[in-house]
């Protein structure tokens, strides 16, 4: 049983993939920090943000709902990571687009699961 959104794999995931887009962003030259940086960072912290908010609405139809913006926000990422290793031959984004592709499919199961109790 979930106690709380802290309990959920998906929920450490994202928060794990958080750290490592802030890790990134950091290697970015000084010209991208408030461009490129900033969205890479706010798409990050939006997946635990949204996967948190969608579970504290204690009904399943919403917290489908939050999940589908958290993946919204996980492709805006995935998105940005690409760039980021087109622009920046020398930034390292594997490690990070791996984590993100797991989150994606931890949260589309999720998703799955919630859409099955909402139609019953």
């Amino acid at each position: 049983m979930v106690k709380s959104f802290k309990d959920l794999l998906v929920w450490q995931k994202a928060m794990e993939l958080v750290k490592l887009c802030y890790l990134i962003t950091e290697q970015l030259p000084k010209h991208e920090m408030y461009a490129l940086a900033d969205q890479v960072r706010r798409a990050a912290v939006s997946i635990p943000s949204n996967i948190a908010e969608g579970s504290k609405r204690h009904n399943s139809k919403e917290f489908h709902h939050f999940c589908g913006i958290a993946q919204g926000s996980a492709a805006e990422l995935e998105t940005q990571l690409i760039l980021i290793s087109d622009l920046h031959e020398n930034i390292v984004t594997d490690d990070a687009l791996a984590l993100l592709s797991e989150v994606q499919r931890m949260l589309t199961r999720l998703s799955q699961s919630l859409r099955l109790k909402t139609n019953h």
